[in-house]
């Protein structure tokens, strides 16, 4: 895989999970489903990331090039949220003690995501799913909870990722 786009692309969206992990592979399948759309930009890059994400985001941060904007797609499971739903999550609301221990399922650390943004200038966008189940056994495949918001999820990836004036980028 070409990872050398996450240096030259204006975007780059990672899809994080594990696809073996039910619901974990959430990430891996937006970046999947976006390679195939016509409308997104060119100069946006997609990359499956997988469980790489904290080496990929480590180069990005000691990189000396770097796109405007990383849009980092993942399941997650917070209590009080409904199966399948779709958001964004904002690094800047979270309470500074608990950022340590912030953590979705594989998913690369508050701070780390945190480091990227204020040493590079890069906007950093976290978009998340909530799983129905994340199993412990292997399981390909998404819920049905998943799959029936997989359009919303890919609908609010794609707006990020438009150019400067389509939406709130730096």
């Amino acid at each position: 895989m070409d990872w050398s786009k996450m240096f030259t692309s204006r975007v780059v969206v990672f899809g994080c999970g594990n696809v073996l992990y039910g619901d974990d592979g959430v990430g891996p399948a937006c970046v999947a489903a976006l390679e195939h759309d016509p409308e997104l930009p060119e100069d946006v890059g997609l990359i499956d990331a997988g469980t790489s994400i904290r080496a990929l985001l480590f180069d990005l941060c000691l990189g000396e090039t770097g796109p405007d904007r990383v849009i980092v797609v993942d399941a997650i499971t917070e209590s009080g949220r409904r199966p399948g739903e779709v958001f964004e999550v904002d690094l800047d609301r979270m309470d500074r003690k608990k950022i340590p221990y912030f953590s979705m399922h594989q998913f690369p650390t508050t701070n780390l995501l945190k480091d990227l943004r204020d040493k590079t200038g890069t906007d950093v966008r976290v978009v998340v799913v909530q799983a129905e189940s994340i199993p412990e056994a292997m399981y390909e495949g998404l819920s049905p909870a998943v799959r029936e918001s997989f359009s919303d999820l890919l609908s609010l990836v794609k707006s990020l990722a438009m150019p400067r004036g389509s939406d709130t980028v730096r």
